[in-house]
């Protein structure tokens, strides 16, 4: 098969050394940024936070939350172009869905005097909040559908990536606790460009399931 979406995912994979000396430019930066924004979620929630890790000195933050576990990912921190932290709001409520709603008037998405009909989607955060006001696994999987926009996004733009669910979340909580506000971070994605000669995995054929074991058409 041929075509760019597949070309694009066929020639992704997951980095396993970075180049420190490359850095991604930042027109690609700024396409970067807006696909994350553009993602889709459920009822156009939007619980995230995408906190971007660019400096010496966020970096150097970064590389401190590995001081109880996941080293492996430890190198990350300081090699990559970039990382980010998709973090997503534990406790989403009425007040942070009407946010929504009103940007959705102010770009001419919804009418005004439809505002509080608007809310009717909400019955779905509804669903997902528990006895204790708690929305994490809901919003948390949201972050994961920007995670995979962002993915792919990458591949377009022959940028590498690393996915890293080893990370402290604990510790993440700590020391970007100004930033995060609140919020949760449990997963983060390095980004920037593979190390020619020592990434192992860059040069390793592409692997999956057949496409009959996975998929089925009715």
């Amino acid at each position: 098969m041929t075509h760019q979406i597949i070309t694009d995912l066929e020639n992704r994979y997951t980095a396993k050394k970075y180049d420190p000396s490359k850095r991604i430019p930042q027109e690609d930066l700024d396409i970067i940024y807006k696909a994350m924004c553009l993602s889709a979620s459920s009822i156009n929630s939007q619980p995230w936070k995408f906190i971007v890790i660019e400096s010496d000195e966020a970096k150097q933050r970064f590389h401190d939350t590995f001081v109880n576990k996941h080293q492996f990912n430890q190198p990350h921190a300081k090699s990559a172009s970039h990382i980010v932290l998709f973090a997503y709001n534990p406790k989403y409520t009425r007040d942070d869905y009407a946010k929504v709603v009103d940007q959705g008037i102010a770009d001419g998405r919804t009418a005004p005097e439809n505002r509080e009909q608007a809310f009717g989607s909400f019955i779905f955060a509804e669903l997902n909040t528990d006895e204790n006001g708690s929305t994490a696994p809901w919003t948390k999987s949201q972050t994961y559908l920007a995670l995979g926009n962002t993915l792919h996004t990458l591949a377009r733009l022959g940028i590498d990536s690393t996915t890293m669910e080893g990370v402290d979340s604990e510790m993440i909580g700590k020391i970007f606790a100004k930033e995060l506000d609140g919020y949760q971070c449990s997963v983060a994605l390095a980004m920037g460009y593979h190390h020619s000669e020592e990434d192992y995995n860059a040069k390793l054929p592409k692997s999956r399931l057949p496409m009959d074991d996975v998929l089925q058409v009715l």
